[in-house]
């Protein structure tokens, strides 16, 4: 008998051989077949569609899970459309505070607002408590004369890490604005963050992610670093699994720097394991590193000068260290994430595949570069070569467009998050948004994002590498899945696949391209149970 059957629904299955399906089967967590194929079979729980379009879960293959759950928790900055409107909203959340009491806020935008805030206007309108506010891009942030002074940035004591940036004004005082690694220097103030709220973060994150049809996602950076957030994060996880809070499948990224010898010839996390350990729903995945910084920072590392700012960017460390992490970490069997988003950092990290599949070959590695930002028409045919998976933002072309277009300048636009070139190469692109560094990540916008290509000004950046909408779905469906290593699991409505499934209002491959951002999710189902919509899907089906 079938745990559950979906009748009278719209099937985009994204199965070549059966591209369309009105009703789809489950037992024990997975599908089990489609339309005659369980026509005769009962069913504990018979549930009715009513027409809505049912397609493979989404899944997000780069989001910061605990970053994004921590910032629901914060002072949000994202509305403010001037730096006196931000002012305003610290002053009022210090007033609600002890005198030690921290303001927390994320999101903010230095292009809308006309700069970062002012460490003076900072300590004013906190009433000298500590301000911490990470700009949207989460490669930046600004803080307080409190926190400065105590991190030992104001009397020169402080040891800035490589790739970080303490800027600094005319006079050499510093300003606040602390880029990359340098950002670590507040984060040894309040790291690491206990298991239990980290556990709490989670599920905040998981329940938005479940009303978006986010059914797997991949956190891009766990343990250490700037990125991380406890060397015990993954335990995070697991806690907030066994409560139940955990909603999606999750894919962790450790970073770099919590790998270490655990051999002569072995680099990775203790009693040795590697990418693909774990179960169906909490497994490790790539190992992350950072090769460079970000556009908006003008952190990235470019061969060419910002446009109108002078300067190539930062690297993340010495390039014979990063490429040697690299090829380390092929050698032992992990899957790499090289984080990279300006051509010069991309350049290196191709660098370091090929010479890692040279001295020690691994066809289906599935190494990947994270963000792939700005990629020259000569890596293309690399990247082939090397089947790497290149894995950019689309929402960023919206979010800020502008300001990336204004940092490259209009000639190298066409390198910027390409999407149709990547896929013209024959690489597989999947889709993700990187949240909480854009305010609103959900896939549904991120596919009109693959198809309009248009920023907030309402430019369409580079439409020759706009993608049609079904290739888009494929992005947050079947590709994401390949990324992850898992196609023969997820990513298609079909015999065997995980019963992960969304309901949606209407058809995003058919929809208008102007409404696609704004389909309506009516249920989510992970193995089969709901765990978003309403009271009748989300009915325990045994």
């Amino acid at each position: 008998m079938l745990d559950l059957v979906l009748r009278d629904v719209r099937a985009l299955t994204m199965n070549p051989d059966r591209p369309t399906a009105r009703t789809i089967g489950v037992l024990g967590g997975r599908i089990v077949g489609v339309d005659e194929e369980i026509a005769d079979l009962p069913a504990r729980r018979v549930v009715d569609g009513d027409g809505a379009v049912a397609a493979p879960g989404f899944a997000d293959s780069h989001n910061h899970m605990v970053w994004y759950g921590l910032s629901l928790a914060e002072l949000d900055l994202s509305g403010c459309r001037s730096s006196q409107e931000l002012y305003d909203l610290v002053a009022s959340q210090a007033a609600s505070l002890p005198s030690d009491g921290w303001v927390i806020g994320s999101g903010y935008d230095d292009f809308v607002i006309g700069g970062h805030p002012d460490r003076a206007a900072l300590d004013r309108a906190g009433g000298g408590r500590p301000v911490w506010l990470k700009h949207r891009s989460a490669h930046m942030c600004v803080a307080s004369s409190a926190i400065l002074d105590e991190a030992g940035v104001l009397d020169g004591s402080a040891r800035v890490p490589e790739g970080g940036v303490v800027e600094r004004d005319a006079d050499g005082t510093p300003t606040g604005l602390l880029a990359e690694q340098a950002q670590q220097l507040v984060d040894a103030l309040v790291k690491p963050y206990p298991v239990e709220e980290l556990a709490a973060a989670i599920g905040r994150a998981a329940k938005r992610y479940a009303a978006e049809g986010l059914t797997h996602v991949t956190e891009a950076g766990i343990g250490g670093g700037w990125i991380g957030h406890s060397p015990a994060e993954a335990a995070a996880y697991q806690l907030a699994r066994s409560r139940g809070d955990l909603l999606q499948r999750v894919e962790l990224m450790p970073a770099t720097e919590v790998l270490h010898p655990v051999g002569p010839d072995a680099f990775g996390l203790d009693l040795g394991l590697r990418t693909g350990f774990g179960d169906d729903f909490l497994r490790i995945g790539p190992m992350k590193i950072f090769t460079d910084g970000a556009l908006s920072s003008r952190t990235a590392a470019v061969t060419e000068p910002f446009h109108g700012h002078g300067g190539h960017g930062v690297l993340g460390d010495d390039p014979d260290v990063l490429r040697e992490r690299i090829l380390t970490a092929h050698r032992g069997g992990w899957r790499v994430a090289a984080h990279a988003i300006g051509d010069r950092a991309i350049d290196l990290a191709l660098e370091a595949f090929e010479a890692a599949q040279r001295d020690f070959p691994r066809p289906d590695a599935r190494h990947r570069i994270e963000h792939s930002a700005m990629v020259r028409p000569d890596h293309l045919p690399r990247m082939a070569a090397l089947g790497v998976i290149p894995v950019p933002q689309s929402r960023f072309l919206y979010e800020i467009g502008d300001t990336m277009i204004e940092a490259v300048g209009d000639e190298r636009e066409p390198w910027l998050y390409r999407q149709k070139s990547f896929v013209d190469a024959g690489l597989v692109v999947p889709g993700s948004s990187d949240r909480p560094c854009v305010s609103n990540g959900a896939p549904l916008l991120g596919m009109r994002a693959m198809v309009d290509r248009t920023t907030k000004a309402g430019r369409v950046l580079s439409p020759d590498e706009r993608v049609d909408a079904t290739e888009a779905l494929r992005a947050y469906t079947t590709h994401a899945a390949w990324a992850a290593g898992q196609e023969d699991e997820r990513g298609r409505i079909a015999a065997g696949m995980f019963a992960d499934l969304v309901l949606l209002d209407a058809d995003p491959t058919t929809a208008p391209t102007a409404e696609i951002g704004d389909i309506g999710v009516r249920a989510t189902f992970v193995a089969g149970r709901a765990v978003h919509g309403t009271e009748e899907f989300a009915a325990d089906p045994t």
